[in-house]
């Protein structure tokens, strides 16, 4: 069945990306939620006119998700977080920390968009995050957590 989501579906495809799945999973998730119509012919013009206006509102973001990766490959950040003696921190650093580290170093990321190994760390030294900018520039960010 050919359909036309209405928003981003990880491993799936983008919004107003048409494609094709299995019309059970269309017919009983995807249309039922709202995430997506079915791709008929009236469906496809809108879809049509809805890209070409959209085109140049993407071309502007790209080229901003590419300003942001280039600054992003250069930031080195340094996390503070409790640690005992042996090097255990109490609690986690986890995307909510990277995040306003990184706006305090002037970069206004979601949280959302960043992707740490593991999901959180609970040890002091040096990992890196995943950035997700825009559909496909991804950036990965080095940073140290650092005992205070």
């Amino acid at each position: 069945m050919e359909i036309i989501l209405k928003q981003d579906i990880e491993n799936l495809g983008y919004e107003n990306d048409k494609i094709k799945v299995k019309s059970g999973y269309a017919r009983n998730y995807l249309i039922p939620k709202g995430l997506a119509i079915l791709a008929t012919e009236t469906n496809k013009k809108v879809l049509a006119e809805v890209q070409k206006q959209k085109s140049f509102k993407e071309e502007k973001l790209r080229g901003e998700a590419e300003t942001t990766a280039k600054l992003l490959n250069k930031i080195e950040l340094k996390i503070g977080a409790k640690a005992g003696t042996s090097g255990k921190i109490f609690g986690s650093v986890n995307a909510i920390q990277i995040a306003e580290a990184l706006k305090v170093k002037g970069h206004e990321i979601d949280r959302r968009k960043i992707d740490v190994d593991g999901d959180s760390i609970k040890e002091v030294g040096n990992y890196k995050a995943t950035v997700k900018l825009f559909k496909d520039i991804i950036v990965e960010v080095l940073f140290e957590v650092v005992a205070e």
